[in-house]
């Protein structure tokens, strides 16, 4: 009895055969192929991987190009102030991302986030979870200090929100964890307060993602530091679960 998968095998050479027997008959001797370019162009944000009509497929693009098109940005009066860019640290393949709300003094200074108290609370808190910075991914939604620490201003999340929406799509993590109101606000699109928000399982882009208090609010109010462990044990079984060890 003839194998079945040799069968269709054979049958499926003998299309390709008479595919260009065809051709030669109406004189076509050759197919020209497309000829691709030597490296990919960056998709636009949000259709990475597709084909753009017929176009070659693009790439993802990778944090080092975003970070290269906000060298010197201008797009809102935050500029004027700053002494660095404070773009993000960490693993760029990272599964898990914090995305704090803005750079504070100490920040602006070094160019670098989460580097200040709250910073090295956050430290403390990824030692107890059994990690280390350079496993992670930290960043903020803003990527310059407001004067005196103040609450970043609508129009000043709206001009920086773009860079972070592209920094998350680069880096693809499996859980977010948004630290503080305007973190969780901006990518939820839920103005609720964050004593609300925090502790409860959201979805960004298809990503799970947990608010959380900001370190700077536990500085100031340790009670909490209570809760925010607890969520930051969610976040441990969210990664077990998504890796496939909790089964």
């Amino acid at each position: 009895m003839t194998d079945p998968i040799n069968s269709e095998l054979l049958e499926t050479l003998g299309q390709i055969r008479g595919f260009f027997q065809d051709l030669q008959q109406v004189g076509i001797g050759e197919i020209p192929l497309q000829e691709l370019p030597a490296e990919l162009p960056a998709c636009p944000p949000g259709i990475c991987g597709v084909d753009r009509g017929g176009d070659a497929l693009c790439r993802a693009e990778t944090l080092e190009e975003i970070r290269a098109e906000l060298e010197g940005c201008q797009r809102c009066p935050l500029c004027q102030g700053r002494s660095n860019i404070v773009f993000g640290v960490g693993n760029p393949n990272a599964r898990l991302v914090f995305v704090g709300e803005a750079p504070g003094r100490e920040e602006d200074e070094k160019g670098e986030p989460f580097v200040g108290e709250a910073g090295r609370l956050l430290d403390r808190i990824l030692f107890a979870m059994g990690l280390e910075r350079s496993e992670v991914y930290i960043c903020n939604v803003e990527k310059c200090r407001p004067p005196q620490n103040r609450d970043p201003r609508p129009e000043e999340i709206e001009a920086c929100e773009p860079f972070l929406k592209r920094q998350l799509a680069a880096i693809g993590p499996q859980v977010i964890v948004t630290l503080g109101k305007f973190a969780a606000q901006t990518l939820l699109r839920d103005q609720a307060p964050i004593s609300r928000l925090r502790g409860h399982w959201r979805e960004y882009e298809g990503v799970a993602l947990l608010p959380t208090f900001h370190p700077a609010f536990l500085l100031r109010n340790p009670a909490s530091k209570r809760e925010v462990w607890e969520d930051m044990k969610q976040v441990l079984a969210k990664l077990r679960q998504l890796s496939g060890e909790g089964r």
